[in-house]
């Protein structure tokens, strides 16, 4: 008989996904699919990409990977959010699939309600993985399945308007030298920088650069560090080097804005490069930089293969199959092509510079990433994440100093994650 997580387990995963739902659609986003297929003899896939069809690359992935274990995979696609939501569902009815692609700040949730089966239960082998993307996957001392590829945070520019104003992309690599390029970009009339700080996930997700970058962690979130990144936010608002716009900007508003070619920075995510192609100017991309120089860490996005727990050890171990399979060094480079992400396996990384070098800058910043449930943090960082979001929105309206907004989100972080 299958085992099942216990009521407890369940109702606090179902409070941790309900403060994940905003988090999911930070880093990525998709159209609803149907309904699950037939179980069967055949193996189950859910996966979180609804825009590949049938025909599609990530598919044909799947079907090789299906053929290789000797089984046939039904593949059902869900929006983001709606997947990790099913997911609880299935698992608590006992229909989980048997394979599970999930967005990566959920995987901590759904192994701590013990939905997951554990690397070393499956026999899965996640050591190829970067450690910093593994990280995401990692709670209680155990590992959750193995990460298919990662999207960061960099800074995209407009080639014209930085010619415009003098500045050489290549000089910035510390907050002092952006400083001093967005000064002469205002100098020569044009716009500056543009984000999102939206009072959600997404401006949590951007803000966590220029967070980390100065040094700050998440445990602490009214250090001198955290203090100095949203002091720089609020004076390139303060010197119009960025739009009050910013405020309720989501990535696709402050995206639009950029794509206007007025404005010579926005920060976004791998997820635009093919806009970025159509946008009708020339444009580069840099990695955001540190307080002090250096690559900022940004905060990952993108997937892990997981096995759900079935009961059935013969069901998991081809189950694990299959999702070895997926994120094998020998299979994820056509899987990360085809799903536009930067690998998690180093080796893997090379071959995608070496087939498209525009794309070395996104395996440094990926390289510098960091896992926003890492550090220990799992189910506790959306109640950190909220107080967070909701300083920077109070220090970019005006109705709190930068220290007076972190002071009061560390008391609420630290009462609500007691």
């Amino acid at each position: 008989m299958r085992r099942s997580p216990t009521t407890r387990r369940f109702t606090t995963a179902i409070t941790a996904i309900t403060a994940l739902t905003a988090l999911l659609a930070a880093a990525c986003s998709a159209d609803p699919a149907g309904q699950p297929g037939p179980r069967g003899g055949s193996f189950s896939l859910w996966d979180p990409y609804p825009q590949f069809d049938n025909g599609s690359e990530w598919t044909k992935v799947i079907d090789k990977c299906g053929t290789a274990a000797g089984v046939t995979i039904q593949r059902q696609a869900y929006d983001t959010t709606d997947l990790t939501n099913k997911v609880l569902l299935a698992a608590q009815q006992g229909t989980a699939p048997n394979v599970l692609v999930v967005d990566n700040p959920v995987v901590s949730t759904l192994a701590e309600a013990g939905v997951l089966k554990s690397t070393q239960d499956t026999g899965m082998d996640a050591t190829a993985a970067a450690p910093n993307l593994l990280a995401a996957g990692q709670t209680g001392g155990r590992v959750y399945g193995v990460p298919i590829g990662a999207n960061t945070l960099a800074l995209y520019y407009n080639k014209a308007v930085l010619t415009a104003a003098g500045v050489d992309p290549a000089s910035i690599t510390d907050w002092t030298s952006l400083e001093a390029a967005l000064t002469k970009v205002a100098a020569a009339g044009k716009k500056g920088i543009t984000f999102s700080a939206i009072g959600t996930e997404e401006g949590t997700f951007q803000f966590l650069p220029w967070f980390w970058g100065a040094g700050a962690q998440l445990t602490d979130l009214s250090s001198p560090g955290a203090v100095a990144a949203l002091t720089q936010w609020k004076s390139w608002l303060d010197k119009k080097y960025a739009p009050n716009s910013v405020i309720g900007n989501t990535q696709t508003t402050s995206w639009q804005e950029f794509a206007t070619g007025e404005y010579a920075f926005a920060e976004n995510g791998t997820w635009q490069l093919q806009n970025a192609k159509k946008a009708g100017f020339d444009y580069g991309v840099i990695p955001i930089p540190s307080r002090t120089g250096g690559v900022a860490p940004a905060p990952t996005g993108g997937e892990f293969v997981t096995v759900p727990s079935q009961g059935d050890k013969d069901a998991e171990a081809t189950a694990a199959k299959i999702a070895a399979c997926l994120t094998s060094a020998d299979t994820v480079l056509a899987t990360d092509t085809a799903l536009t992400y930067v690998s998690a396996v180093p080796s893997v990384q090379q071959q995608q510079i070496a087939a498209q070098p525009d794309l070395k800058v996104w395996v440094d910043a990926v390289k510098s990433a960091k896992s926003r449930t890492g550090d220990d943090l799992g189910t506790r960082y959306p109640r950190i994440s909220q107080p967070l979001w909701t300083a920077v929105q109070a220090a970019l309206t005006g109705s709190k100093s930068p220290q007076d907004a972190l002071t009061a989100a560390q008391a609420a972080a630290a009462s609500a994650t007691k």
